[in-house]
């Protein structure tokens, strides 16, 4: 095997979009008691998926039903992170109103890459939520 094959491979892992994104895997999604945490919430992402998930969290238990986001989070989620056999659904509008959207179990660094009707994404949209856990 040529010594230029690692390097070549290492290069081709760095340009895969999510690869190294500073994300937490869905599985480390767990207080620091070890209880379960059903989603978080992050503020920055980037054109750069080793700079996303970075910036205030709002985590989220089983169960969350927040029709009305705290002030300083509506319309700010930029990244999220869905724990293992979970998943979230967003609104675009307070009280549950607007588009809406699912996400399951997985990382998603740049919310940007979600499209939210004909023009816009889910970045710096989401105005309600509900996260369950199954």
């Amino acid at each position: 095997m040529s010594p230029l094959c690692p390097l070549l491979l290492a290069l081709a892992l760095a340009a895969v979009p999510g690869v190294r994104a500073a994300c937490p895997t869905p599985a480390d999604l767990k207080k620091p008691e070890g209880t379960r945490t059903c989603a978080r919430l992050y503020d920055k992402s980037d054109p750069y998926y080793e700079n996303c998930c970075g910036g205030a969290q709002l985590s989220l238990e089983p169960g969350a039903d927040l029709p009305f986001l705290p002030s300083d989070w509506t319309n700010v989620a930029s990244s999220l992170v869905v724990a293992p056999r979970c998943e979230i659904t967003v609104w675009s509008l307070r009280g549950k109103a607007g588009k809406t959207r699912k996400f399951s179990a997985g990382a998603y660094p740049r919310l940007e890459e979600f499209r939210k009707g004909i023009f816009g994404d889910w970045s710096n949209t989401i105005a309600s939520l509900y996260c369950r856990c199954y």
